[in-house]
Formats: structure tokens, sequence, C-alpha cells
């Protein structure tokens, strides 16, 4: 039999659709006999070693993410082509978006995540050269994802910083010409946002393959940045292997793309 006040308590830190580690759930005040009776009774129900959700009920990939935003130490949240996709953006995406789950974070992800029976991929990207620890926790960077009425939003990143957050991929894991797609489709980005964001963005590739597209496409905000303010370092960086050096932003570029740009 389950202590009423517990069960309460278990209800009140556990809400349906989400998902906490045993641990945690200690770490907020439950008493381990009282876990281990809730699991035997099958209340907690595991959905992985160590790894609980309250009773019977299917669990979506916002549940897992709200879930690891409130558990995890450090600021995790939803990012570049996820975060687009959240934002609307979704007809200038090249990808399911319902399949791979971008989370940036300082942080490696736990391992019981890899382990969730649930049809996503989990792709951590890391921040540590890309963000400060300052722009992770700022809500001005950051949107609020209402998956399910009552519970936790999934905080994603804005579209401005979702961008950069996609360029760190170029051209590994993202194509130069969908870059570029993305960013014709981004005319409505706000300056402040983005003027801000590129002062303390820490990866030099980022900012100059951000430079360089938004010249391309050319939309009202590129007026109002203020490259000048930007650490964009020393020397030419090799972006795209057997390319063509831009020589106003000392990157290389796909040698079809350099030459509709005009600086040669």
């Amino acid at each position: 039999m389950l202590n009423k006040k517990a069960r309460e308590q278990l209800r009140g830190l556990l809400p349906i659709s989400m998902v906490a580690t045993k641990q945690w759930l200690l770490d907020q005040g439950l008493n381990l006999h009282f876990v281990d009776n809730a699991v035997r009774s099958r209340t907690l129900i595991p959905i992985t070693t160590g790894v609980y959700t309250l009773y019977e009920h299917p669990i979506r990939w916002p549940g897992i993410v709200a879930s690891l935003q409130r558990m995890l130490d450090k600021p995790i949240h939803v990012g570049g082509l996820t975060a687009l996709h959240l934002a609307g953006y979704s007809h200038f995406l090249s990808f399911s978006a319902d399949e791979r789950i971008e989370l940036y974070s300082e942080s490696p992800l736990p391992g019981w995540l890899r382990r969730v029976p649930i049809d996503v991929v989990f792709d951590r990207c890391s921040t540590t050269r890309l963000w400060p620890e300052s722009v992770m926790t700022n809500p001005r960077y950051l949107r609020a994802f209402d998956w399910q009425e009552g519970l936790p939003p999934v905080s994603y990143s804005c579209p401005e910083k979702a961008m950069l957050e996609v360029l760190t991929k170029v051209p590994s894991a993202v194509s130069f010409e969908h870059a570029d797609s993305l960013m014709q489709g981004l005319s409505n980005l706000s300056p402040r946002k983005l003027d801000a964001l590129m002062e303390t963005c820490l990866s030099i590739k980022t900012k100059r393959l951000f430079l360089w597209l938004s010249e391309r496409q050319n939309h009202p905000w590129c007026k109002y940045l203020e490259p000048e303010k930007y650490d964009l370092g020393a020397g030419k960086r090799v972006i795209a292997e057997e390319g063509r050096l831009n020589k106003k932003w000392a990157i290389t570029v796909p040698r079809e793309m350099q030459r509709d740009n005009g600086h040669g």
C-alpha cells in the first residue's frame, strides 16, 4: 500500500507524459522504499532501466525533452534544424524533423536516452565552441513549444540562434545549398537579436558563413548588422574543399555559388 502523501507528491513531480530517473525522484525527497513499492505496484512504469513514467501512457519526444530540461543541471534546448521546424520553416527543410531531434548542450546527453523506445533519434550538438553559457540561459533567445496543455513547454532556439546553429554543420551534415535555401526563407529575422548573437558567438567559421549567406540573400535586416563589432578572427578558413575563396569574408565556398555572389 502506497503512502497517500507520497503518492500525491509523486503525481506532482511526474505529470502524465513526462519521465523521471529514479535518482531525480529521490533527490526531490521521495523515499527509496516508496519508489521501489511504486515500481512493484506498476504505479511507476519503467521505460528503460532506472527511468520511469507514471502509469501506462504513450511517451512522445517533447515529454522526454521537457523532462530533461528540468532534471539536468546544465541548460539544454532544441536547436538547429529542429528549432526551425518548430518555428514554422518546415517547407525549407530537406529532412524529416520528426525523426531527428537536435539537442544543444554543453554536457553529454545521459546514456539512458539512447535506450528509450521511441521513434526518434536524439542528436546532441555541443555548444562548447559555439555559445557562452550567458546565451544558453538567456530567455531572449528561446521560444516555448507548448506540446501539451498544463505541462512544461519545451524550450527551443529562436530562428536567429537556430540558423547560426545550423551553420556549424556546413558542409559535414548540411549542404551549402540547403543552408542557402534556409537563409532565403529567413526574411523576418530580428537584426537586434542577430547583432547580439554575432557578438557573442564563439565560432569564427559560423559567423563568416552567416555573413556570406546573408549578403547573398540581401534581406532588409542585413543593413543593420555591424560586422566590424564581431570577432571574425584572422586568416582564411577552408569550408568548401576545392572551393573558391570569397575574399571579403576569407572563406572558401562552392565555385558555382561564388560566381553568382560576385565577390571574387
